[in-house]
């Protein structure tokens, strides 16, 4: 066997492997002779059909199948051969079994970068840290109340903390716009959920009346159409309810799951450092990421892009059946090729760094993380914790968040670290 490795662009590479076309003659044969002793056909006995009829009608499948099962027999010791690795399956993209003496393919593949990991010591990197105050608790706190919250229709006057029911249309140039329209929605005044204007428009407003606001879109709206424009507000107000809050006593604390108020309190603080030990860790562990990324340039293989985009436009799918919202068409798995290219280069550097400084991983680092992890499920934190554990190799992607976590030390440890205070409403909201 003769191999002969190609470099094409980038990471993509082009192996040929040349074999005496008596193996590829001999391969074709012997499926023929298989196939003359299964196949049915008119005018022979089954097994008793000539090879010579069997080649003349299925010499064609017959070929197809040998050129298979040389590449399959053949491929593991062609690529020893070259000393190179494939990032996925390699493509056959030329076969010649025409010639007298030799019979060859070619086949077509990426192959892992070279990577280099850049100085740690060279990094800038900004980290975030936040601190729970007790303005935090009690906005938390009135967050639990809000929920429990009853309104009671009044006829008086619309004002601060009353929940409108209205229907709206808005519309920009005479035209209603996208989402612009709704019925029967519900506005708690002084929550600043709308536009500037929409709300203090609606202060002093009664119930089965109507009015007209015209108001402007902040240049920074989410929608660039909307951005900056007039826009007019036609509103209907159905009815005007006044807030009563519930008391902050013992059936208030078990409505939410505990015993008294003080266990409540306690529970709830629990919670926030749990959500925001969990936010600011994602932000940080972004911040070091980006900063490696940055740092190490280097071509990703497009074959682990493209997978990676795939399971990318998968969890979106599943996260909106779950979530029971309507299919959006088809969406291509290339929409997702930024994010993909960034998980896969993330994923090598990680591989690499954690193969150069040796890191292992062992059971009771696995168990901490998972232990940690299912504080975000609160009743249902030991559910959690049996589901991995009822499979061990579902512990494997817990396996990764660990070295993630020890590759994420290391860089910090060498790398320039800056320090961020904010506020707890910042990351959260």
């Amino acid at each position: 066997m003769k191999t002969s490795l190609e470099t094409l662009k980038g990471l993509a590479r082009s192996l040929k492997v040349d074999l005496p076309i008596d193996t590829f003659n001999q391969k074709t044969d012997k499926i023929l002779q298989k196939m003359a002793s299964q196949v049915n056909i008119d005018g022979f006995r089954k097994g008793k059909v000539p090879v010579s009829v069997v080649r003349k009608r299925f010499g064609g499948n017959a070929k197809s199948d040998a050129i298979n099962e040389i590449v399959s027999e053949t491929l593991t010791d062609a690529l020893a051969q070259v000393k190179v690795t494939p990032v996925a399956q390699p493509v056959i993209s030329k076969v010649d079994s025409e010639d007298e003496k030799n019979f060859s393919y070619t086949v077509t593949f990426e192959v892992f970068p070279e990577i280099k990991v850049a100085d740690f010591s060279k990094l800038t990197i900004g980290q975030t840290k936040v601190e729970i105050t007790k303005a935090d608790e009690q906005k938390t706190l009135n967050g639990l109340k809000e929920q429990l919250t009853e309104y009671k229709a009044v006829k008086r006057k619309s004002e601060t903390g009353d929940r409108l029911s209205i229907d709206f249309k808005g519309s920009t140039d005479g035209e209603t716009f996208d989402g612009g329209e709704a019925k029967d929605f519900k506005i708690v005044l002084g929550k600043g959920s709308m536009i500037k204007g929409f709300e203090e428009g609606l202060m002093g407003a009664t119930a089965n009346s109507a009015l007209a606001l015209d108001l402007v879109f902040p240049k920074d709206y989410h929608m660039d159409k909307l951005s900056g424009k007039a826009v007019t507000f036609e509103i209907n107000i159905n009815e005007v309810a006044s807030p009563k809050e519930p008391k902050l006593d013992e059936a208030f604390a078990k409505k939410f799951g505990e015993k008294n108020m003080d266990a409540l309190k306690v529970s709830m603080k629990v919670q926030m450092k749990v959500e925001i030990d969990g936010r600011t860790s994602h932000l940080n562990k972004n911040a070091i990421f980006d900063a490696l990324s940055e740092a190490n340039q280097f071509d990703v293989p497009q074959s682990s892009i493209d997978n990676e985009a795939q399971n990318l436009l998968k969890e979106m799918k599943e996260r909106m059946q779950q979530q029971g919202l309507p299919a959006q068409g088809e969406i291509p798995a290339s929409t997702f090729n930024d994010e993909a290219q960034r998980r896969v280069k993330l994923g090598l550097l990680v591989n690499q760094i954690s193969s150069e400084n040796k890191l292992s991983v062992n059971m009771k680092q696995i168990d901490a993380k998972l232990q940690e992890m299912s504080q975000a499920y609160g009743e249902d934190a030991q559910k959690m914790i049996d589901f991995y554990n009822q499979d061990p190799t579902r512990k494997s992607s817990i396996e990764l968040l660990v070295v993630e976590k020890m590759v994420q030390d290391l860089i910090l440890d060498k790398a320039k670290v800056t320090f961020k205070q904010k506020k707890f409403q910042e990351i959260t909201q």
